[in-house]
């Protein structure tokens, strides 16, 4: 194979190079094919190593026989016989004689210099650090040479090549097997690549053994370096070239997927194991260092494989014996999910589920709901030992599977009222935490509330360790406490349901739970919908770069917070970047299937749909989020706005009777939100009937019908100016329209107006009666299929927060009335008036009155203002 990026390298390598990689690295295929590339054949000298080689003589009569069949070499280097009395040192000084003239560049590769003894070493080492410029050396060796590199090192006189820079890419493995006629799949070949690790060898091996093989993907899964030819390779090139003593540590802690010398030694009963593991790994013989003090190591993958075969051939009495030993070491280093799997590995199932069972519920706060899930599968089929109840309880709960949570929490409710004395407590604790999940999740609040007390209550002994976990059942207690109180939508609760979540977040992070901190932020981002759609956002963003930090970005925990961010750009007219975040959050949604975040996720997506006017794919969504709305306790205000949503969608797309028999089969407390009222006028207006349509929605606007928020009101304005329209009152039309954008002015909604059908009432609003016209503007491009102005809030400086006084001035900014008519709308003097706005401007760092709309409209301070009337 051309592998044109190394031969580059080498075309234009320094005077030495130190070419460093295992066995079947490719050392040897490179430089045979570079040279014959690079058409070097005549100006190349081979030598390569015996791995017998310890005679100094023999070598460099080897070395001086291949310069002289070189064309430079030929001419300068003079012959030369064995003698009994020929010094390889006064060889290479002959040899430095002849060759000093050397005017043409002359290449002399010497193949597995690690093989040669310590005379010859020392004498190679003269010939590298006098050699003339134009001879360059190409030193292949499986470990690092002891030839006084590091000064042509410094002097920027050495090119080095290591494994990393030999193994293969994708796209060369993809060649390789292509032209050893073998066909693969796409995934197949991934999966040697990544199982090979690159390494040239086991990539050729398994190109010989696929050739003509029926199954090339089942042989790729399956390809380890237990497969036969591997196997013999790394036997015969690796292990057997071990002393007895490093052979004993390899086998031995091949169990693990990570060691360092402790481990080594407690495994081997012997000392030295870290100075063993550094010199392998300095050798290159397959063990990869993985850190920067070169203290913990791992084997490759391959050899791995074939280590645990051997282990498994020659010591099958000792595994569990060393899975024990090991699980007990990771188990008193805090490394629980290791001492699991080793207790598993080693057959002891009943300690394994019990250990499983003390520490899921720190695993599962430390963000390793996948591993817990690993673990779980780890027992064998049918493994019904009931302290596993509890551990499938939480997974799940993870995935949402809410029922099945409850059958296994109830066996583990029975189970903790027998454990003995001192497991009791801690159990019924773990069995109070999740239940308390699974009400906050099932929108119970009562529940919530029962498990929080329960949770808040001491837990028994003084040690660090009974601490530590009365902190963490706090955080988890007011997290899902406060999830509970913000998906009641009551604002009575939504104070509390910020300040509960706030101190979970901010206990979390003082116990060091990132990932508890991250839940409670990811949930504080629904409970701000009451806020500024700026404050949501920031706080939705906030959430996502810490789970991004520790590589949650993705998972269910942040779930809250993407659905949220992209419900805020949905309503705003920015339906591709809320499409984004939709798509996002149905990835981080993939294993949870639980009603409670996914009836957001149909909500926004029948949101999304309705804004562009897609309005049978509208209701699909707004069905589906019905469905799971029914199967919440505490939803009734979300479900009604569903309802709504979905009754109106129904009228819309020509169907006004089945909405109107749906909308007769509603409760009357339901029947008489605001949100249903505005079902109703919307129904009305398709049959026809405007006038049944203002009184539908009369409620609303004089403020005697219960509302969600006052996107409700809004949207009963809009549908208020259609009816008056029918009704040939422009006018009214006109005043309903305006009070509508004053409403939307705050938060720049656009959703409202593209789900009514509101281009016409828009359209027919005089230009020069608005005091909102930019925003009329921008709702009238959505509306029109443009995309809404780009606003980059991200990169904003935030701006310094405005007093209660100057957020009532900025209220009146957008308008057309001058300052002396703010004062006098606001009873206030003219000078209260002028310094506010100079105090405006400074914190907005702006200079004019339109500068500073513009600016607040981005960060969304007028929705503020408009709560500080």
């Amino acid at each position: 194979m051309s592998r044109c990026a190394l031969f580059r390298w080498l075309a234009e390598a320094e005077r030495v190079v130190q070419m460093s990689a295992p066995a079947g690295s490719g050392k040897t295929v490179l430089m045979r094919s570079w040279i014959a590339e690079a058409g070097l054949a005549r100006h190349a000298a081979w030598v390569p190593v015996d791995s017998e080689e310890r005679d100094p003589q023999r070598f460099w009569l080897s070395v001086l026989g291949a310069l002289r069949g070189t064309a430079p070499g030929a001419v300068l280097v003079r012959a030369l016989t064995a003698a009994p009395d020929l010094d390889g040192w006064a060889v290479v000084e002959r040899l430095l004689t002849d060759l000093a003239p050397l005017a043409d560049r002359l290449w002399l590769v010497i193949d597995d210099v690690h093989e040669l003894g310590p005379d010859a070493l020392r004498q190679l080492e003269l010939l590298v650090l006098r050699a003339p410029p134009d001879l360059r050396l190409v030193l292949a060796t499986r470990h690092d040479l002891r030839l006084g590199l590091h000064r042509l090192r410094l002097e920027g006189e050495l090119t080095e090549i290591r494994a990393s820079d030999l193994r293969f890419t994708v796209a060369e493995a993809r060649e390789l097997f292509a032209a050893a006629g073998v066909r693969l799949p796409e995934a197949a070949l991934v999966t040697l690549h990544e199982r090979t690790e690159g390494w040239a060898a086991g990539l050729r091996l398994a190109a010989l053994s696929l050739t003509g093989h029926p199954d090339p993907a089942g042989f790729a899964a399956g390809f380890s370096g237990t497969e036969r030819t591997v196997a013999e390779y790394l036997l015969a090139e690796v292990l057997d070239q071990q002393p007895e003593e490093v052979r004993r540590l390899l086998l031995r802690t091949s169990i693990l997927e990570r060691v360092n010398g402790e481990l080594a030694d407690l495994l081997t009963e012997d000392k030295g194991g870290e100075r063993v593991l550094q010199d392998l790994e300095q050798a290159n013989a397959f063990v990869i260092s993985l850190d920067g003090s070169r203290s913990w190591f791992r084997y490759h993958h391959m050899f791995a494989g074939l280590l645990q075969l051997e282990l498994r051939r020659r010591l099958p009495e000792q595994m569990p014996v060393l899975h024990r030993r090991a699980a007990e070491w990771f188990a008193q280093h805090g490394q629980v999910a290791e001492g699991i799997r080793h207790t598993q590995a080693a057959g002891d199932w009943l300690n394994a589920a019990r250990l499983l069972a003390d520490h899921s519920f720190s695993l599962a706060l430390d963000g390793q709901t996948q591993t817990i899930q690993a673990l779980l599968r780890a027992f064998p089929p049918g493994a019904d030992d009931p302290e596993l109840a509890l551990v499938r309880a939480g997974s799940d709960l993870v995935q949402g599977r809410l029922d099945e949570a409850a059958a296994h929490l109830a066996v583990a409710e029975t189970y903790a009222e027998m454990a003995p004395p001192d497991r009791q407590r801690r159990l019924q604790v773990a069995v109070a935490s999740l239940q308390l999940s699974l009400a906050r999740r099932r929108g119970h609040r009562a529940g919530v509330i029962e498990q929080a007390r329960f949770l808040a209550s001491p837990v028994t002994g003084p040690s660090d360790e009974d601490i530590a976990l009365g902190s963490d059942l706090r955080a988890v207690a007011l997290m899902n406490l406060g999830t509970a109180e913000a998906w009641s939508l009551g604002p009575p609760d939504a104070p509390d349901a910020e300040r509960h979540l706030r101190e979970g977040a901010d206990l979390a992070r003082q116990i060091g739970r990132p990932y508890l901190e991250v839940g409670c932020l990811a949930q504080l981002g629904f409970a701000s919908k009451i806020l500024p759609f700026a404050t949501t956002q920031q706080r939705c963003r906030e959430a996502i770069a810490l789970a991004e930090r520790y590589g949650w970005g993705t998972e269910p925990v942040i779930a809250p917070a993407l659905i949220m961010l992209a419900g805020t750009m949905v309503w705003t007219g920015e339906f591709d970047e809320g499409e984004r975040w939709l798509r996002r959050t149905e990835r981080a949604l993939q294993t949870d299937t639980g009603p409670d975040i996914r009836l957001l996720l149909h909500q926004t997506a029948g949101m999304l749909h309705a804004g562009r006017g897609r309005r049978r794919e509208a209701l699909q969504e707004f069905g589906a989020a019905e469905d799971l709305a029914s199967q919440l306790e505490g939803s009734q205000a979300l479900a009604s706005q569903v309802t709504a949503w979905l009754l109106a969608t129904q009228a819309r797309l020509g169907r006004p009777g089945e909405a109107r028999a749906a909308l007769a089969a509603l409760d009357d407390e339901r029947a008489g939100s605001g949100e249903i009222r505005n079902a109703r006028a919307v129904i009305c207006l398709a049959e026809g009937d405007p006038a049944a349509a203002l009184a539908a929605v009369a409620g609303v606007l004089d403020g005697t019908a219960p509302v969600l928020g006052y996107v409700t009101v809004m949207e009963a304005h809009l549908l208020a100016g259609l009816a008056h329209r029918q009704l040939g009152d422009q006018r009214a039309a006109s005043q309903a329209a305006e009070r509508a954008l004053a409403l939307a002015e705050s938060d720049r909604l656009v959703l409202p107006f593209a789900m009514t059908g509101s281009a016409g009432l828009l359209e027919a609003l005089p230009r020069h009666q608005t005091a909102h016209g930019a925003l009329l503007a921008d709702i009238l491009d959505v509306l029109h299929g443009a995309s809404p102005a780009a606003r980059q809030r991200s990169w904003l400086p935030p701006a310094e927060e405005l007093s209660p006084g100057e957020l009532r001035v900025l209220r009146y900014l957008p308008t057309n009335l001058s300052r002396p008519e703010i004062a006098g709308e606001l009873s206030v003097s003219l000078n209260t008036v002028s310094t506010h706005l100079r105090s405006i401007y400074a914190k907005l760092q702006v200079r004019d009155r339109s500068s500073a709309v513009r600016r607040a409209r981005e960060l969304r301070l007028l929705a503020a203002a408009g709560r500080a009337r």
